[in-house]
């Protein structure tokens, strides 16, 4: 039995050690065109700003490691350019000297991966403009800061972007960060970004939203990058992190079957449509978990989930993969973002139907020194309650309730299910009452008719257009910002004031983050006054509306 396997890093060389653990008797030969097989491409920024000082920390196992240990053929420096299904055989050529030959397979494992896109625009390909996906690229970069660039400008504003900000700004490099769209981190909806913005406006970043670089040229002092907006950048390095396409060439010359997004298409078993050639990693198509539509998502712990999939069924288990749900998360200095399951944004374009709900919560108990606070955006069906995505933002304790909800969203979970989760606490963990159970409460109060909610976003338009605002909070935080037209009448004030509400408009209460208003929409409920609560409350409105004026 020989299994060829064409690619290293995640995928390809998790399905070679899963393979050796399954069979000691065959015959395994892994392909990689570069000098690495095994690296760690998700620490290659934070090489970049010293954070991980030594080089060889990234090469996640060694050559010699793969070699000795799991008894592998290590072909690196080699790549693989032609697959002849009908001689089950494929033609692998030397960088080295071009030389090439042939080697038959009996099953063959593809982990191409993916490659950075380079946008069609003048000057992308003059030096000092940079791509970043392997130890190769890295050591380009690194290069150009140790010979003294002072000043970079990052395309592209998502994950990779702001892990390069970061670490831009780590080493006192000048960082202008440039992104397409009108937010930050585009997987997130868009109020979920607004405080990583800030936060990488805070420390010092030039952050140019909503725009796009039509050109770069040399200049005396380094490049100039011109934008759609007229705005000229000077830099003496740019680095392009827009996105990136699977590397599907070989498999498309070998006539497989290429799903619409460009990632080659697989079953369960991560089969292609050559039942004897697998794919796996960044260049397959995927299915969406939470849709079940066919969907394109380049992360490290699904393509190594696939790569141990591909080889158990190689060897005749029956393994399969449920899904991906892109479950992700990202730091900023002290700052952290994450998401799982479905977006709101991404829900709409399906034309899904779904509630939403925002909280604003500490990472731990309040009264123990060191809480911070954090922001979940819950997204859920009606009336079943089932979990279809989340969002965090915040600083500690992200990770944590993040992927305690993957884990209900792959369980098939719902909020109600939420209430009753049983999470561990400690004054300096958690919360008697876990952010993760709060958005439960919240999320079941709204499908049990507890509660009516409106949104941000819908003040001031249909029926809510002559609604009256009622702000329950203090007086101090109602001077400290508020909105517009909103009338104040503290909670503990309203049932005496109960006259002033108006009963000829529709009536939205607020507090700070939702709990009072909840509580003051309960009360004029119980007085005959049909009063919704604004989710999320005030610091959800300005993660909407970051720049309102009071």
């Amino acid at each position: 039995m020989r299994l060829v396997i064409v690619g290293g890093v995640a995928g390809g060389a998790s399905a070679a050690a899963r393979a050796r653990r399954l069979s000691e008797a065959a015959e395994i030969v892994l392909f990689e065109r570069g000098p690495d097989a095994s690296f760690a491409n998700c620490g290659l920024p934070y090489y970049l700003g010293g954070e991980i000082p030594d080089r060889g920390k990234l090469l996640v196992t060694s050559p010699a490691v793969l070699k000795d240990r799991y008894n592998l053929d290590l072909r690196t420096n080699t790549e693989v350019v032609k697959i002849d299904r009908a001689a089950r055989s494929v033609t692998a050529r030397r960088a080295a000297d071009g030389s090439t030959y042939d080697l038959s397979y009996d099953a063959l494992i593809l982990a191409p991966g993916a490659e950075p896109i380079r946008p069609p625009i003048p000057g992308i390909d003059l030096p000092n403009v940079f791509t970043l996906r392997n130890l190769p690229d890295v050591d380009r970069i690194k290069a150009a800061m140790d010979r003294g660039a002072g000043r970079a400008t990052l395309i592209g504003g998502g994950f990779i972007g702001l892990e390069l900000a970061e670490n831009f700004i780590r080493r006192g490099i000048e960082t202008t960060l440039v992104e397409l769209q009108d937010q930050v981190l585009p997987p997130l909806d868009r109020e979920m970004s607004t405080p990583l913005a800030a936060a990488v406006r805070g420390r010092g970043v030039r952050l140019l939203l909503g725009d796009s670089a039509e050109a770069i040229r040399a200049t005396g002092d380094g490049l100039a990058i011109g934008l759609r907006s007229g705005v000229s950048i000077g830099a003496d390095m740019v680095v392009v992190g827009v996105g990136v396409r699977p590397e599907n060439a070989l498999a498309k010359a070998a006539g497989l079957e290429i799903g619409e997004r460009g990632g080659i298409r697989v079953d369960d078993r991560m089969r292609t449509s050559d039942p004897s050639i697998f794919a796996v990693g960044d260049a397959v198509e995927v299915r969406d978990f939470p849709s079940g539509a066919p969907a394109q998502v380049p992360l490290a712990g699904p393509a190594n989930r696939q790569g141990r999939i591909a080889a158990d069924n190689v060897f005749g288990l029956d393994s399969r993969y449920r899904g991906t749900q892109g479950t992700a998360i990202v730091g900023f200095f002290e700052h952290v973002a994450a998401i799982t399951g479905a977006s709101e944004k991404a829900l709409r374009k399906q034309g899904r139907s779904h509630q939403k709900v925002y909280i604003h919560a500490n990472q731990h108990a309040g009264y123990y020194p060191g809480a911070r606070p954090m922001t979940l955006k819950l997204l859920f069906e009606a009336p079943s309650g089932k979990i279809l995505g989340a969002q965090a933002v915040g600083q500690e304790g992200v990770d944590n309730r993040i992927n305690a909800l993957a884990m209900a969203i792959q369980a098939g979970l719902t909020v109600f299910d939420l209430e009753e989760s049983e999470l561990a606490y400690a004054p300096q963990f958690g919360s008697a009452k876990d952010p993760v159970n709060m958005a439960g409460f919240v999320a079941s109060n709204v499908l049990r008719g507890l509660v009516r909610q409106v949104h941000a976003e819908d003040l001031g338009a249909g029926d809510l257009a002559v609604a009256s605002i009622v702000d329950v909070r203090t007086p101090k935080e109602y001077a400290a910002g508020r909105i517009e037209g909103a009338a104040n009448i503290p909670l503990e004030e309203l049932r005496g004031r109960l006259d002033e509400i108006p009963r000829d408009r529709p009536v939205v209460v607020h507090c700070q983050v939702g709990m009072r208003g909840y509580m003051a929409a309960r009360v004029l409920r119980d007085h005959g006054i049909d009063a919704a609560n604004l989710a999320g409350g005030y610091k959800t409105y300005r993660m909407h509306h970051p720049d309102a004026k009071l």
